[in-house]
């Protein structure tokens, strides 16, 4: 998700939503000690969820219809990065271009983790450490592999930057994180050399040059298509301890990463001095001491939340990967070694394959996802209906939050999503504000963006990831 700085506020209120007409009002359902009107420990689970559907195992999207889906947002979405269609030769003004689209100085006055003003000098500094100036004219395309959890930044730097005094959730700075394995093209690095400004399918952004290896083109995507290989269907998994191999000894692994295998090791013999027969034996991207690409196999215990392939994308898969996040704490750009929302419903959806680009405002007017576009013509009425015709694995937008709708009760829409709080109108016309700040069930009629609008008045975009 990536919110505007006056955003930033309302966002972390949350979610409201004045009273509607008599069916659309659950602000008289019990409340419970949580605050969170009409979720209880039922409701906080996936089964609860998955037994109001009629169909759960239905598949909404063949494997077939999900790699075509995925090659048209390739092509058609702007903010996404086909790689393997770079020119062997990158520009300057290509290079530049996709920095200077992040990177812009900051015009508002911004707090370091203390509260205090970041100086202009320090600024200045990070600006000078683009080094624009260094670009050559044409440099030949690189390659290489992200090797750990990666966090992608604004600018070549780990200072994080607040809007105001005492936030210290939302780092200005930080953008995404990208996992083990992905694909980057390699285009500049900063002046003092520790910073590399890289392009993956989905963000392109500065990144600690430790977390990048760099290889060829064939070695890149020879690994990210290589099979058989295992897909991370849980919240996050780590592989087993090695001190042969401290690289990839406990390497975190978050939903939607896939990893090959390493099949060519004898079944009887030790992997980095352990027995492999109750571990997967995976392939892992390695980076050694001049930066460049090798390969470590690393073992992942047979008991943890994996599968041999995409998980079919079906309305119980949809509410059950969303429910391993639940209670998750809210981490801007992937922060915390978490996720924010947009980060959130695209790590469920590509569990199932189902690829989207990483923001809010791309995910939500996308030309390769169906979606429903709201404006001011839009009348309340039509907007109400809209909620109540929502199917579950529905993503609902506001300016600067996604929302995933779970299903229906009682006749009334509820979404799973990682929020920072949510507010509503109680019977007695006073405001309930709650911090929620995870991965959290809510209703959404009763939902307010402030107190006189509900995120259904403010509703801009629904997505339907089906045909």
């Amino acid at each position: 998700m990536r919110l505007p700085l006056s955003l930033a506020t309302l966002f972390i209120l949350g979610l409201v939503v004045a009273p509607l007409h008599a069916r659309d009002n659950v602000a008289t359902s019990a409340i419970p000690p949580s605050g969170v009107m009409g979720v209880g420990d039922a409701q906080l689970t996936p089964a609860y969820w998955v037994g109001l559907q009629k169909q759960p195992d239905r598949v909404i999207l063949s494997r077939a219809q999900i790699e075509a889906e995925n090659t048209a947002l390739l092509k058609t979405d702007p903010s996404m990065h086909d790689l393997r269609a770079l020119p062997t030769t990158l520009t300057r003004e290509q290079v530049a271009g996709w920095i200077n689209a992040l990177s812009e100085r900051p015009a508002r006055q911004l707090y370091d983790v203390d509260g205090q003003p970041v100086a202009a000098a320090t600024l200045d500094a990070l600006v000078d450490n683009l080094a624009l100036s260094d670009i050559p004219a044409q440099q030949g395309t690189r390659y290489g592999l992200v090797v750990k959890r990666a966090s992608f930044r604004a600018f070549p730097t780990n200072l994080r930057v607040f809007s105001s005094k005492g936030d210290t959730d939302i780092d200005r700075f930080q953008e995404t994180a990208e996992f083990p394995g992905v694909p980057v093209a390699i285009v500049h690095a900063s002046r003092d050399g520790h910073w590399l400004f890289v392009v993956s399918p989905r963000y392109a952004a500065w990144t600690e040059k430790e977390n990048v290896a760099e290889g060829s083109a064939a070695q890149v995507f020879g690994y990210a298509d290589k099979t058989p290989y295992r897909v991370i269907t849980g919240a996050s998994v780590r592989t087993v301890f090695t001190r042969e191999v401290p690289g990839v000894s406990q390497l975190q692994l978050d939903m939607s990463t896939r990893v090959p295998l390493q099949t060519d090791l004898p079944a009887d013999q030790p992997v980095n001095g352990q027995t492999p027969y109750a571990a997967y034996t995976l392939q892992l991207p390695l980076r050694d001491a001049d930066g460049k690409l090798q390969f470590s196999p690393a073992l992942l215990q047979k008991n943890t939340d994996t599968a041999d392939d995409y998980l079919p994308l079906t309305p119980a898969n949809i509410i059950g990967q969303a429910f391993k996040f639940l209670g998750e704490r809210y981490g801007w750009g992937h922060s915390y070694d978490g996720r924010d929302c947009s980060g959130f419903v695209s790590d469920v959806y590509r569990s199932m394959g189902v690829e989207m680009p990483r923001d809010t405002s791309k995910q939500s007017i996308s030309p390769a996802l169906e979606h429903r576009l709201f404006t001011d013509k839009d009348s309340r009425e039509a907007r109400i209906k809209a909620a109540h015709a929502l199917q579950v694995g529905d993503l609902v937008y506001i300016p600067g939050h996604v929302m995933l709708v779970i299903g229906q009760r009682d006749g009334q829409p509820y979404v799973i999503h990682d929020v920072g709080g949510m507010s509503y109108r109680k019977a007695d016309g006073s405001i309930a504000e709650i911090k929620l700040n995870a991965v959290s069930v809510t209703p959404l009629l009763p939902m307010l963006f402030n107190d006189h609008q509900t995120f259904v008045d403010r509703m801009t975009s629904i997505v339907r990831i089906r045909r």
